[in-house]
């Protein structure tokens, strides 16, 4: 699970199997997205295998048959990697590895690689490290329980630990020492979030499959620079800046890790804490690739993995991105509003209706603000929405209406124009 020199292109095969519960359609468009996640880790697809059956092979996920053709397939193309569709058992790994000289993987494995290549931050890096390991241990290869050193008491002493036993103690430490370091990770982010909402600031999360363009919205909206490319999982770090809407109202904006169906649960679970960044917001906004004819199954994946979060409670906003690309037949569905990430008026249409949403949840106010506290016009504009100042000639005072986070936040910019 080491990562790739992105100079070299690994040739692969990538196998799937079709049980009955999923139909030709849907099966097609996970095949397809394999390809994507493949080119994504620098790899070179050569071939795709399917098949169809009743239920997955307990011995080889797939039949006799088809372990045959592949043998062939390995042989005729030099394949270095044989990747599967589906998660493989432990006992499914070794019994395939005795038929093939390439290295076979499963897709758990691939979005761990490509987590690995993606990881920036300490706490990515870290996560990305736990939930490999915790994939790893159950995997290595198996020997008898006797074997085991169980303890100093007579009858469990013997010649010392084995290799493999002397890994998977190494794997097991390491996990304990991983899982601490997140604790304390997890813990700073809490206190940062916190901290935040102590200061009142409105938060927002971009929320969306892998590869709906939230990182380009993302930059668009806050100026930023994260990294933005036509690739699955472009962002694994979320990433906080604040976003100046058209009335000069500041809040923060999040872009999260992308989310992609089959995501196994040890990855949901290694990913938590990033992922509440979303579940803490006071609005979502949930991005969807319109021009993608899964986009029905992403957003029913996106919507499932939120409410595992516990987050469908929380106020979404729907964006169809890439309307450049849309299908001549397509209809968004209502309410929501279309857009391409790459044009300026969009942008500024988006900015407009996140302004709209936020305003739902804020508190109208009215105050009068002396004509020559300045101090307290600028707060008011930065930090409410405001939507209308008249000036009062015969009292010298600017009377201001508009929305706040609360009637406290009136009172505290108030206290301060002081």
């Amino acid at each position: 699970m080491n990562r790739q020199n992105d100079s070299v292109q690994e040739k692969a095969i990538l196998v799937g199997c079709q049980l009955p519960r999923q139909n030709d359609e849907r099966f097609f468009y996970s095949m397809e997205e394999l390809k994507s996640l493949t080119k994504t880790a620098n790899g070179t697809v050569c071939a795709v295998v399917s098949q169809k059956r009743d239920r997955y092979d307990s011995a080889t996920f797939i039949g006799k048959g088809k372990v045959e053709e592949l043998i062939t397939l390995e042989e005729e193309l030099e394949v270095e990697l044989i990747i599967f569709n589906s998660e493989l058992s432990p006992s499914q790994v070794r019994n395939l590895s005795k038929h093939f000289q390439a290295r076979i993987i499963d897709r758990t494995q691939l979005i761990l690689d490509i987590f690995a290549q993606r990881a920036k931050t300490r706490e990515g890096k870290l996560q990305v490290e736990l939930a490999q390991l915790e994939y790893l241990l159950p995997r290595l290869s198996g020997i008898g329980t006797s074997l085991s050193r169980l303890g100093g008491g007579i009858g469990t002493r013997g010649p010392g630990e084995t290799k493999l036993e002397k890994d998977r103690r190494h794997i097991r430490l390491r996990i304990h020492e991983l899982k601490q370091q997140l604790n304390q990770v997890v813990s700073h982010r809490e206190r940062y979030r916190e901290r935040r909402k102590h200061q009142g600031a409105f938060q927002a999360a971009l929320v969306g499959y892998t590869n709906a363009g939230k990182s380009t919205i993302f930059n668009k909206l806050t100026e930023a620079d994260s990294y933005e490319e036509d690739q699955l999982f472009a962002t694994l770090d979320p990433l906080t800046r604040k976003v100046k809407l058209t009335s000069g109202f500041q809040m923060l904006l999040t872009d999260t890790v992308g989310f992609i169906q089959d995501l196994p649960t040890s990855l949901i679970a290694a990913f938590r804490s990033t992922l509440e960044e979303a579940a803490e917001a006071d609005l979502l906004i949930h991005v969807i690739d319109g021009s993608s004819e899964d986009r029905n199954q992403h957003e029913k994946t996106v919507k499932r993995i939120l409410s595992d979060l516990k987050a469908s409670h929380i106020p979404m906003l729907t964006i169809y991105n890439k309307k450049d690309q849309f299908a001549a037949d397509f209809l968004p569905e209502s309410p929501s509003i279309s857009i391409s990430a790459l044009a300026e008026q969009d942008i500024t249409k988006l900015k407009e209706t996140i302004e709209k949403e936020v305003t739902k949840q804020l508190t109208y106010y009215q105050i009068s603000v002396p004509a020559h506290d300045g101090k307290q016009l600028a707060r008011l504009r930065s930090e409410t929405i405001l939507i209308k100042q008249e000036f009062d000639k015969e009292k010298l005072v600017y009377n201001c209406r508009g929305y706040a986070l609360s009637s406290t936040s009136i009172e505290s910019i108030s206290n301060k124009g002081e």
